[in-house]
């Protein structure tokens, strides 16, 4: 069999294999909003964390916040799944810690279940499934948890209605339900 035969017999081809064209730098303008929608978003969690003496402000919240404000037309970011997500996946989590208890290995199993949980129930957002694994890991109380992650949740996409009426951005949400 020849070189030409083998798609990736040369390093050459091996190269050409692996380039691709990265997506176009978003305009200044939607890297503004975005940013600031951002910060905004995530500030206000600490302030109300502040007020309330609790942490609200949770990692995946931030990568919640980066799909609302970065990538705002994607379904992993509409309201349903940002919102739904979030709270079927902490549940999730709060169903294995009263299962299995806390270890690494109930937070493993809580972080697929929740994959499985939020496809099951169309609400797909890839950052909570990483709340499931904070809740089998810290042992919050749900009483307290799950308010405070709905509250989390309504800031980040409210704030993310209004960066998406700003006119630099697509609108958001591009769909509720």
């Amino acid at each position: 069999m020849s070189e030409t035969q083998l798609p990736l017999a040369s390093p050459r081809r091996w190269t050409a294999a692996l380039a691709g064209k990265a997506p176009a730098r978003p305009a200044p303008a939607f890297i503004s909003v975005a940013t600031l929608g951002g910060v905004t978003a995530l500030v206000l969690l600490v302030a109300i964390g502040t007020l309330l003496d609790q942490t609200v402000l949770i990692p995946p919240l931030a990568a919640s916040a980066a799909l609302v404000f970065a990538a705002p037309a994607l379904p992993l970011a509409q309201p349903r799944n940002v919102i739904g997500g979030q709270l079927v996946s902490a549940l999730v989590g709060f169903l294995v810690l009263a299962v299995a208890d806390s270890s690494v290995w109930a937070s493993a199993v809580a972080g697929g279940l929740a994959i499985g949980a939020m496809a099951l129930t169309r609400t797909s957002h890839s950052p909570a499934a990483a709340t499931a694994v904070i809740v089998v890991v810290a042992e919050p109380s749900a009483v307290l948890f799950l308010p405070l992650l709905l509250l989390a949740t309504l800031v980040i996409v409210g704030v993310g209605i209004l960066a998406g009426r700003s006119g630099k951005t697509v609108r958001y949400p591009s769909y509720w339900w």
